[in-house]
């Protein structure tokens, strides 16, 4: 874990992260862009603060791990990591375009990526077997609630716990939506806490959008029960027009589009460090 990094450097890296946000879904292809909004704080403080990473040593074996499960959220991903320093901030034009690595769905082509994701209900899996394997670093899966439907998903957790694995956590961008609406309206998943704690795991409820909620939930297990943080989140946090609305999934954003959405992003920065 690195030292604790200032609030004011938090809300900076979150912000130039969501203007990435916004510039990649202006692209041709465009992105998804509100489950990506939701993962802005999470995965800032996690890769600036709580990881132990290296970005000149992507694979360094003394690495943490973090798998993002939710791999429809790879443009968050991408701005966080080209933030962080795995690769050049420019690259981030090229999201989505021939030849590029930078594709809609992470893969291992790209320094920081630790597994290739997308296909639902596998990261937390794959992050229990990172767990096992070396119990000498943290390993996170950070998983959309929608995701909670597969039944994969309670297997690992099943697992992880009778394993005992205290250095693997789960992290759930609970946004409360999906493609097609409303998780509850979906599959329900309350009481989802309850649930967890059935399967023998710590629960820790936190703001997703919150720094210092979010470094609290994150701190390191206090036994040898995996930990699941359930982070409550707006989907496409940050523009007020998509904040909490399906139609925020999947967004091809025009060039007026884009530039009104920076505008919002610019004025709401200004005003949150005035």
């Amino acid at each position: 874990m690195d030292p604790e990094v200032s609030a004011a450097d938090l809300a900076a890296t979150a912000h130039r992260v969501r203007e990435h946000i916004v510039g990649m879904c202006a692209g041709p292809e465009g992105g998804h862009l509100g489950g990506s909004m939701s993962l802005v704080e999470i995965l800032s403080l996690l890769y600036f603060e709580v990881l132990r990473n290296d970005p000149e040593r992507p694979d360094a074996p003394e690495r943490d791990v973090l798998i993002l499960s939710k791999g429809h959220g790879a443009i968050c991903l991408y701005a966080v990591l080209a933030e962080r320093g795995f690769f050049p901030v420019g690259e981030l034009a090229e999201y989505a375009r021939p030849g590029s690595r930078l594709m809609g769905h992470p893969i291992r082509d790209v320094p920081g990526v630790e597994m290739p994701t997308g296909s639902l209900g596998h990261g937390l899996a794959l992050a229990t077997g990172f767990a096992l394997a070396d119990p000498s670093r943290r390993c996170f899966a950070v998983m959309g609630d929608g995701e909670l439907q597969e039944g994969s998903v309670w297997e690992a957790a099943m697992t992880a716990a009778s394993l005992g694995l205290g250095n693997l956590t789960a992290v759930i961008d609970r946004n409360r939506l999906q493609l097609t609406g409303p998780t509850e309206d979906t599959v329900a998943l309350e009481p989802l806490a309850d649930r967890w704690r059935s399967f023998g795991w710590t629960v820790r409820e936190a703001d997703g959008h919150d720094f210092g909620a979010l470094r609290a939930a994150l701190a390191p297990a206090e036994s040898d029960r995996p930990v699941v943080v359930i982070a409550h989140t707006v989907k496409g946090r940050g523009l007020p027009s998509l904040e909490g609305r399906p139609r925020s999934h999947y967004a091809t954003l025009g060039g007026r589009q884009a530039e009104r959405a920076l505008a919002v992003l610019r004025a709401r920065h200004r005003r949150a460090v005035s």
